[in-house]
């Protein structure tokens, strides 16, 4: 990547309330953007919607927003994106990798349903490979804390960590917040 030009692909890493997606989102605010929403809206849940109305409100009115919870959606608008098209901003794999589980009712790690996961983290992998388009991608950064105590949280730390360090080899950039401090990984 010659100097002075933005990675091609970049991994904005960090835990909850580091900064990350603010920080994400700093790396493309001059740039034409596709802001990749992978959150599901729950009506029941008002401090979720709190939480989806801030990030919204976050960013520039000129973005465009495509909801891509459904795990389909997102490997599609990667795999579909133009070299001259909007740069892509991911936000986040972490609750796009929620959404696979809950799919797939993979949370009692069923062979078939944890086969149906990886064929979802397989293709993201693929598009994130085959995508032409500037790509930004944040995530969770899960593996500092203890072990979670329930087989399910360490389940999704599991293979939220192994997707993490999957994108990480595909990506020219990775960076890890900590306390609203980036971290250049590479």
């Amino acid at each position: 990547m010659p100097a002075g030009e933005p990675a091609r692909r970049t991994l904005v890493l960090g835990g909850a309330r580091s900064g990350k997606s603010a920080h994400a989102e700093g790396l493309v605010a001059a740039e034409d953007v596709s802001y990749l929403a992978t959150s599901r809206q729950d009506p029941s849940d008002a401090e979720w919607t709190e939480r989806i109305a801030a990030h919204v409100a976050r960013r520039p009115a000129a973005w465009r927003t495509v909801e891509a919870g459904d795990p389909e959606v997102l490997v599609q608008a990667l795999r579909t994106a133009t070299e001259h098209g909007p740069t892509l901003l991911v936000d986040d794999l972490a609750t796009w990798l929620t959404g696979v589980l809950d799919d797939a009712s993979a949370w009692d790690r069923d062979p078939a349903a944890m086969r149906a996961v990886d064929a979802h983290c397989d293709a993201l992998a693929a598009a994130v490979v085959e995508c032409a388009a500037r790509l930004v991608l944040v995530s969770a950064e899960v593996g500092l804390g203890i072990v979670p105590a329930t087989r399910s949280g360490r389940l999704f730390r599991d293979r939220l960590g192994a997707l993490n360090a999957r994108l990480a080899e595909d990506c020219d950039a990775v960076l890890l917040l900590v306390a609203g401090v980036p971290l250049t990984l590479r």
